[in-house]
């Protein structure tokens, strides 16, 4: 088609986050980096915050497309690749580590202490696609006899880590699931968080989120961004923009292979990873 060459002020990349902790500091940490790629590549890139993962993946899907770029956890990546509408590039580091973990928190008043105790409580999770949230969760929860859908009051959408963690806090869900250690988002308003939420379950190692593209970007395009990150994500500046995005320490070439481990997980449990879309 014609029209303006991808990534200029006519027709911009669109960088698709969602918010893994509150809203106006991924915006702000994103718009940052965007500025950052800029500055490096002359390319333009334009971020938005969805509020959930289905709405990256059906921007990432669309045709035309919307979303060029996407910053899809596990669970939505892999979705969105069997769809054919993602293709990974990058995978970040946090803690040192491309992986992490879930875990499953409580107050600590609560006399809670295994998962089985869960039956018929209020369970908050981010979003209904998250990994460490409510996919890796819901498998734990059934392991240990509580069928993740009938055999609970209540499954709240908070919103984010962030807002799960500050909803146990707070008494309005018995439980929670977040990535770890996600109560650190809430202690500098809420000094004693680590004291009034325990974790009474940590989940197996699952692969970080990252970067990924939309097939249709050329390979010209994505060289340049993904060199352009690396280099911006050894600055100082680079870092801090990362870490108030998405709390990402760093960044790694991973491709699609690096998520082949956790598929085998959901095959081997049983889970059709489209029907969980639905």
């Amino acid at each position: 088609c014609g029209g303006a060459e991808l990534g200029t002020e006519e027709n911009p990349l669109v960088w698709s986050f969602v918010p893994s902790g509150e809203m106006e500091r991924v915006a702000t940490g994103a718009e940052s980096v965007a500025a950052l790629i800029e500055a490096e590549t002359g390319l333009i890139i334009d971020t938005n915050v969805a509020t959930e993962y289905a709405g990256v993946i059906e921007a990432m899907c669309s045709d035309p497309v919307e979303a060029h770029m996407g910053s899809l956890a596990t669970f939505a990546y892999v979705l969105a690749a069997k769809k054919g509408c993602a293709e990974a590039e990058l995978v970040s580091v946090r803690f040192g580590s491309p992986v992490y973990n879930g875990q499953i928190i409580v107050r600590a008043d609560s006399g809670i202490t295994e998962l089985s105790q869960l039956a018929d409580k209020t369970f908050c999770r981010p979003d209904p696609l998250s990994t460490s949230g409510w996919i890796i969760p819901s498998l734990d929860l059934a392991a240990a006899g509580v069928d993740p859908e009938t055999g609970l009051a209540e499954v709240v959408d908070a919103g984010s880590h962030d807002a799960v963690v500050a909803a146990v806090y707070n008494g309005d869900c018995d439980a929670g699931a977040t990535y770890v250690d996600a109560r650190t988002r809430i202690e500098e308003d809420n000094p004693d968080v680590l004291d009034v939420v325990a974790v009474i379950h940590t989940s197996v190692d699952i692969p970080n989120d990252g970067l990924q593209f939309a097939p249709s970007i050329d390979e010209e395009i994505r060289t340049q961004i993904v060199d352009a990150l690396l280099k911006i994500a050894e600055t100082e500046e680079g870092q801090e923009a990362l870490d108030t995005a998405y709390q990402w320490g760093g960044l790694e070439k991973q491709g699609d292979e690096f998520y082949d481990g956790f598929r085998q997980l959901l095959d081997a449990a049983g889970v059709d990873i489209e029907a969980l879309q639905e």
